[in-house]
């Protein structure tokens, strides 16, 4: 199993790798460059026009990758559903906003549907397979061997459309600066991987292929960014993070390895409750959080490194959670 996953790890990287120089180049000629907000950070004017839509080449790394070990290991099948379904939808939002020129791209409740849809069908994938049930993980009680678990009985269903929408949304917040999304990501792929190894679950090919896809596109994502993910990338990381959590009873672990995810959407609703509460007043100086640093003086970089060490650092805590 550990040699099948490293080996998903090197042909993913390499299919990502690979594909980048040959992908951002088309997307140039397609104008497929990223529209940036007149109201965000100055430094981030020059970004317009950087391809966006990088989404593509994650996508089809992790699937190309998958389709060699799906057989074996078929639990892969509903992570990648997850993973490609939301991927779709964020496709279809960058398309209307970049090709389409409709900045908006789907509105709210087209894009909310669609999540709805393929997180029902999951749900009722987690409720009917053997093997994966209701159950939740409760950290730092002992892990799978004899660790207290949580069954949230009826409740589960909603349970599972609130960690699902809420993480999916927090990872698209999430992407905002360059590498910023993939530093993270990789960080949090990578703590799964190394539990779906220990644990058995049956998901490490794809978690793996997670790991190799974002490092091959980190190559070209880091700073200066040479492509972005857009929302065809960030929304499907947001469903394959939810969704290996629950293939593995761990959605209660997105809260310490996805926390910065968790700050980010957080961050959005405390400033748009706030505003609106208030009159027009504000608590951060730009929301999302990443920004509201930008503006307080830190790089780009900076955000990112800071960011990524949180993570890993909290990653390291999950996992004496186990």
């Amino acid at each position: 199993m550990i040699n099948e996953t490293i080996l998903a790890i090197i042909i993913s990287f390499a299919i990502s790798a690979v594909l980048c120089p040959i992908v951002i180049p088309f997307l140039h000629k397609l104008k497929f460059g990223q529209q940036v907000r007149d109201d965000g950070p100055q430094a981030h004017l020059k970004k317009q026009g950087t391809p966006t839509m990088g989404g593509l080449i994650i996508l089809s790394s992790i699937i190309i990758t998958s389709l060699f070990y799906i057989r074996d290991y078929p639990k892969v099948i509903p992570v990648l559903f997850v993973t490609v379904g939301f991927g779709i939808i964020g496709f279809l939002d960058d398309y209307i906003k970049i090709v389409m020129k409709r900045s908006e791209g789907l509105n709210p409740k087209q894009k909310l549907l669609g999540q709805i849809v393929i997180t029902a069908i999951f749900t009722y994938y987690l409720i009917s397979a053997d093997g994966v049930g209701t159950e939740m993980l409760i950290p730092f009680t002992g892990g799978f061997d004899g660790g207290m678990m949580l069954d949230l009985g009826w409740l589960f269903v909603p349970a599972v459309f609130f960690i699902v929408l809420g993480t999916d949304n927090g990872v698209n917040f999430t992407d905002g600066l360059d590498g910023l999304c993939t530093s993270v990501t990789i960080l949090v792929a990578t703590f799964f991987t190394i539990v779906a190894l220990g644990e058995g679950s049956g998901i490490s090919p794809i978690t793996g292929a997670v790991v190799g896809s974002l490092l091959g596109f980190l190559l070209f994502n880091v700073y200066p960014a040479k492509v972005f993910m857009g929302d065809t990338g960030s929304l499907a990381l947001g469903g394959f993070v939810a969704a290996s959590a629950f293939m593995m009873r761990m959605p209660i672990f997105i809260a310490i390895v996805g926390f910065i995810y968790l700050a980010e959407v957080l961050s959005v609703m405390i400033q748009v409750t706030y505003f609106k509460k208030t009159g027009g007043k504000r608590i951060f100086k730009m929301a999302p959080i990443h920004h509201h640093f930008e503006l307080c003086g830190w790089s780009e970089t900076r955000v990112v490194a800071v960011f990524s060490t949180v993570t890993a650092i909290l990653c390291l805590i999950a996992y004496l959670g186990l």
